[in-house]
């Protein structure tokens, strides 16, 4: 007989790496989804994502929280309407160069916060996030250090000590994470990255250039409908 898988607690946003990282957790844990609205722009609609994916990847478990703090405090472009979302098309725009609009402050701390609180009531051992620090926007909580950093907090502040952050896509391409979400078998058709529209992706803010030029570079076809694309579609 088989030993029973550990559990784990995974971020789950509805977004294609937090896709292809609940696929990694469920087939190596008994995995439970967190998911966790903060007033975003596309927030319904990831959050149907959410829903559908662990529908899909048979993830009975699942807690869906509200963050009011970081929609409060503003500052981005996802949670302030008066903050437009840049495009390809947007002058003087340019992909990781600077730190860009997009950047919720701090978010992931706020997100990781509530993984380990729920992490210690289900005796889970690993937290799995979706971060990638290669082919990212730049945001400072994708760094591999960031992590590091707070695994130690984790170590002094929680009761055992034991629980740890996993990142397994941080040093990935977006290709090879779309190559990997491939072999997982990744409901990729039900997962949603645009920062702007809820009915259909944009195609052009940084988040769907970013996953089309993945796909592209994966030789692979990406299976959600776009109302633009800024590359050749194969």
């Amino acid at each position: 007989m088989n030993e029973e898988k550990k559990r784990a607690v995974v971020l789950l946003s509805g977004g294609m790496d937090s896709c292809v990282c609940a696929a990694l957790a469920v087939r190596d844990y008994h995995a439970a989804a967190l998911h966790i609205s903060y007033g975003q722009r596309t927030e319904a609609r990831e959050f149907q994502s959410f829903l559908a994916i662990c529908h899909r990847l048979n993830i009975p478990d699942k807690l869906v929280v509200c963050n009011e703090v970081l929609r409060a405090i503003g500052g981005s472009a996802l949670t302030d309407e008066n903050i437009a979302v840049p495009t390809s098309a947007t002058p003087g725009h340019t992909m990781g160069h600077d730190i860009p609009v997009t950047y919720v402050p701090f978010r992931n701390a706020h997100f990781l916060a509530a993984a380990v609180s729920w992490a210690e009531v289900l005796g889970a051992e690993k937290i799995f996030i979706g971060a990638v620090e290669q082919d990212s926007s730049g945001y400072p909580d994708c760094r591999p250090a960031y992590y590091e950093a707070f695994n130690r907090v984790i170590q002094a502040g929680t009761k055992d000590g034991t629980i740890e952050i996993v990142t397994p896509l941080i040093q990935m391409r977006k290709a090879e994470i779309v190559r990997l979400g491939l072999e997982l078998d990744a409901p990729f058709h039900l997962t949603w990255s645009c920062y702007r529209e809820q009915e259909q992706a944009c195609g052009v803010c940084d988040s769907c250039v970013l996953r089309l030029r993945a796909f592209a570079a994966a030789s692979a076809r990406d299976p959600i409908p776009y109302a633009e694309k800024e590359i050749v579609e194969l």
